[in-house]
C-alpha cells in the first residue's frame, strides 16, 4: 500500500483535468492505497469524499472567479495557504512510501504546493494535461492571430507578444507567474518525473523538461462500458463537446454546419456562444451536461466534430465517441488526429478551414460511409479499451518506478 497525494485545483469535476484526477483518486483508493486529495475549490465531490482516505480543500475561489481581484492575482502567483496545507498533509507521511501526483495547479493552487513537496524531499510526478509547464498561456496559441504560437516561451519575442485571450496586462501577469513557477515552484526544472498522455504532447513538451527527466506514458481513462456500436446511419446530428471558446474552434463548426445545412449540437458553454448562434442560428446549445447526458447525446449523433485550433494534449472526447461507434472529424493540427485513422475510423480536416470541415461533414452525411467508419472506430477502440482499471494498474507501475529512483 502506498501513500498517494493527488493534487487538483478543483475538488469536483470542472473539466478533463479534474475528471482524470478525481477518477484516479477513487480508483487508487479502491485498489487499497491510502489516498489524500489536496484541492482548493469546493464543493467536494461526494464520491471522492466517500472513497479516499482524506480530502483537504482550502476553500478558495478559482483565480478567474474570485471577486477580490487583487487577492486572486496574488493567489495565482503564490498560494501560501495551499502551500501550508500541503506541508500539513505531508507532515506525518514517509517520503519513501509516498508519491505526490500533481494534476492541476494553475487555476487555484499555484506552484507553492509543488515547492512544499520538493522541499520536504517527497517524490513528485506531474501529469502534463496542458502546456503550462512551458508556455505562459498554457496552450502555445496566439489568441490575437488565432494561430499556433511558435515563439520560444519567455523569450523577448514571447514577452512582447500580445497572445492572451484577454489583454496584454493579463499576458504580463502570466509571464510573471511562469517565472515564479520556474524559479521558486521548481516546475519543471526540479521535477524528475512526468506523465504524458500522448506522444504528440511529449514531442512538444520534452525540450522544456530537464534532460534527466523520466517520462512515462499513461493514457487517461475513458468511462465507457462495452455495447454494440450505435447505428449512426439512423442519426443526423453533428455534435461538438467542449468549451465554446475561441481556441476550441466552435465558430468553424457553426460555419460548416450552416454550409452543409445539418443539425449542429454544442455540448458545453463559453464566451463564444452568441457568435456561434450568429453564424448558425439553428444550432442547439445544450450547455454543460452530466457524463450520462453527454453519452445519450452522442448516441444520437452522426459524428463528433473536434474543430480545435490548439495542439491539445489528447482530445479525450474522440475516444469517448469511438467507444460508442461514433466517427470523429478532427483538426489535422491537433493531437486528436492520432486517435483517428484518416478515412478509416474518422476523418481529418485542414485546421482552421471551415470549408474543408464542411466537405468532410458531407462525406459523413453518406449513411453507408458513416456506418462503415463508425463501426471501424468502435472496433479499433475496443481492441485496447482505456478502462479505469487499466489506468490504475499503469499508475501503480509508474509509482513503483518513481519511488525506486
Amino acid at each position: 500500500m502506498l501513500n498517494i497525494v493527488v493534487v487538483s485545483d478543483f475538488a469536483h469535476v470542472e473539466g478533463g483535468n479534474s475528471a482524470v484526477a478525481l477518477s484516479s483518486a477513487i480508483g487508487l483508493a479502491d485498489a487499497g492505497h491510502r489516498v489524500t486529495l489536496l484541492s482548493a475549490v469546493p464543493p467536494i465531490d461526494p464520491a471522492v469524499q466517500k472513497s479516499v482516505f482524506r480530502v483537504v480543500c482550502t476553500g478558495q475561489h478559482a483565480i478567474a472567479d474570485d471577486p477580490q481581484r487583487m487577492g486572486a492575482l496574488v493567489q495565482g502567483l503564490w498560494n501560501s495557504k495551499a502551500g501550508r496545507a500541503m506541508g500539513d498533509v505531508l507532515g506525518n507521511l514517509d517520503p519513501h512510501e509516498t508519491v505526490v501526483h500533481v494534476h492541476g495547479w494553475t487555476k487555484a493552487l499555484s506552484s507553492s504546493v509543488i515547492r512544499a513537496a520538493l522541499s520536504r524531499k517527497f517524490k513528485v510526478i506531474c501529469t502534463l494535461h496542458d502546456y503550462f509547464s512551458a508556455c505562459p498561456n498554457g496552450s502555445f496559441f496566439n489568441y490575437a492571430t488565432n494561430t499556433i504560437c511558435e515563439l520560444q516561451p519567455l523569450s523577448g519575442s514571447c514577452i512582447a507578444s500580445q497572445c492572451d485571450r484577454r489583454h496584454y496586462g493579463q499576458k504580463l501577469w502570466r509571464v510573471v507567474r511562469q517565472v515564479v513557477q520556474n524559479r521558486f515552484g521548481g516546475l519543471p526544472s526540479e521535477i524528475r518525473h512526468f506523465i504524458v498522455v500522448s506522444p504528440f504532447s511529449e514531442r512538444i513538451l520534452k525540450p522544456f523538461l530537464s534532460p534527466d527527466s523520466h517520462i512515462y506514458h499513461v493514457q487517461n481513462p475513458v468511462q465507457a462500458s462495452y455495447q454494440d456500436p450505435v447505428n449512426v446511419e439512423a442519426n443526423s446530428a453533428f455534435v461538438m463537446v467542449g468549451r465554446i471558446t475561441q481556441e476550441k474552434g466552435p465558430q468553424l463548426f457553426a460555419e460548416a454546419a450552416s454550409q452543409v445545412g445539418c443539425e449542429a449540437v454544442f455540448i458545453g458553454d463559453g464566451d463564444q456562444r452568441a457568435d456561434v448562434l450568429r453564424r448558425c442560428p439553428t444550432a442547439k446549445m445544450l450547455g454543460w451536461l452530466s457524463r450520462e447526458e453527454v453519452t445519450t447525446q452522442l448516441k444520437h449523433a452522426r459524428a463528433l466534430v473536434f474543430p480545435s485550433l490548439l495542439y491539445e494534449t489528447e482530445g479525450l472526447a474522440v475516444s469517448e465517441a469511438a467507444a460508442l461507434g461514433i466517427p470523429a472529424i478532427v483538426s489535422d493540427a491537433s493531437t486528436a488526429r492520432a486517435s483517428v485513422l484518416d478515412g478509416v475510423t474518422g476523418l481529418w480536416f485542414k485546421a482552421g478551414d471551415s470549408g474543408d470541415l464542411a466537405r468532410k461533414m458531407l462525406t459523413i452525411s453518406d449513411s453507408q460511409r458513416a456506418s462503415v467508419i463508425g463501426r471501424a472506430a468502435h472496433g479499433q477502440y475496443w481492441k485496447h479499451p482505456r478502462t479505469l482499471d487499466r489506468h490504475i494498474k499503469e499508475l501503480e507501475r509508474t509509482y513503483e518506478k518513481v519511488l525506486a529512483c
